[in-house]
Parts: C-alpha cells; sequence; structure tokens
C-alpha cells in the first residue's frame, strides 16, 4: 500500500529523498494500511533536535476504541541524530522545505518518504501545467492517427 501526497511535485521542487521511520499507534498502523491517511495538508518541522510531522490525517480504524482520538496529531519521525541534523542544516542554509512524498509499507512497518524541496514560483508551476497539457494533446494525436 503506499499513500501519495500528489500535490508535492507540483508545488515543490525535490532534491533529496529520504526514507523515515514514524512513530504510530497500533489502530493507526492499521489504518494506513487500509489506505484511510491523507498527506495533503501535512508538513514536517525539525524542533529541538527531533522532526515531527504535523496536520497528517490518519482516518480512525473503525474496529478499535477511538474516545480519544485526534486524527491529525502530531506524530515523531525516527531518524538518527546526524540525519537531523544535516537536514536542519541544509534547510537554513539553502532556505529549503521538508515535506513528505509518501506513506508506504516494508515488511510490515509504515515508513514515510520525506524530501528536501524548495517552493516553485507561480511561473514555473504554469510552465508545468502548460508543458503537461501539451504532452497530453500529443498522446491524443498519436492515438488517433
Amino acid at each position: 500500500m503506499r499513500i501519495l501526497n500528489r500535490r508535492v511535485p507540483f508545488d515543490y521542487q525535490l532534491f533529496e529523498k529520504i526514507e523515515a521511520g514514524i512513530s504510530l499507534t497500533g489502530p493507526e498502523v492499521k489504518s494506513i494500511k487500509a489506505g484511510k491517511a491523507s498527506l495533503a495538508e501535512a508538513f514536517i518541522r525539525v524542533k529541538d533536535g527531533q522532526a515531527y510531522l504535523l496536520n497528517a490525517h490518519v482516518h480512525p480504524y473503525e474496529f478499535a476504541e477511538n474516545h480519544n482520538y485526534e486524527p491529525k496529531r502530531t506524530r515523531k519521525l525516527l531518524l538518527h541524530k546526524e540525519e537531523i541534523l544535516a537536514l536542519a542544516s541544509k534547510m537554513q542554509a539553502k532556505n529549503l522545505n521538508l515535506v513528505p512524498l509518501s506513506w508506504y509499507t516494508t515488511g510490515g512497518r509504515v515508513k514515510l518518504e520525506i524530501a528536501l524541496a524548495k517552493s516553485k514560483k507561480k511561473f514555473e508551476k504554469k510552465k508545468a501545467i502548460k508543458k503537461r497539457d501539451l504532452e497530453r494533446e500529443a498522446k491524443k494525436e498519436i492515438a488517433n492517427c
């Protein structure tokens, strides 16, 4: 199962991708494996030498007790101290952001793919839309011939 954040490649220019573990509860893992999660509004912050995933929505697992469950709670990322320090220094030096790309499972564990990214300007986004439209039209022309 792979849950993608489809908006990221459009909004950001990606540089370095990293695989990170994430601290989850049991029902959250089952919910993510069922595909009931979203990274649409999620972002990552580095604070006090720790990396945290904020505003990621994990739908409550239907077969668990959910009386005090917060779907958008802050979740800790499991990275080595050296990795966090390297990411933080790159973020400050080059004015980059850490963005979540996707959730996926490997060997029964849930992993989060994150990337260092820089925000695209408005004209870059327009250029990407134009390029995508031209490619779509070219494919239609090839299919019609």
